[in-house]
């Protein structure tokens, strides 16, 4: 699976951005799909998943304002984040993998496949 991430840019606090990873490969319903983040001089951080099954889980911190999605017969998987705030600033990350039953979405060790990452940009 080869992951491409877009809709990164530089946008005013309280706007939108939708971001999205495309996927190759005919497996993408076989795989859970994740964001993470990573703002400078920080550890990567989980954002959200989206389960082959059809659910979604998100960081504590980022439910409210972050929304992810996935189409399978598109082989995408987009996060809506709404009401940016400039601590949302970072590199955003798709990844894919498969999640065992009752694991952390969170553990990155998890993910096989990573997108090269598109920029987020808030200012205030």
């Amino acid at each position: 699976v080869q992951l491409q991430a877009s809709g990164g840019g530089l946008v005013q606090a309280g706007g939108s951005l939708r971001l999205f990873c495309a996927a190759s490969g005919r497996t993408f319903n076989s795989y859970d799909m994740a964001w993470f983040r990573q703002a400078s001089g920080n550890e990567r951080e989980f954002v959200a998943g989206a389960s082959r099954s059809g659910g979604t889980t998100y960081a504590d911190s980022m439910k409210g304002r972050f929304t992810i999605s996935r189409d399978n017969s598109k082989n995408a998987v987009y996060l809506q984040i709404d009401n940016l705030k400039p601590e949302d600033t970072a590199v955003y990350y798709c990844a894919a993998g498969r999640i065992p039953r009752n694991w952390l979405f969170a553990d990155q060790h998890r993910y096989d496949y990573w997108g090269q990452g598109t920029q987020v940009t808030v200012s205030s």
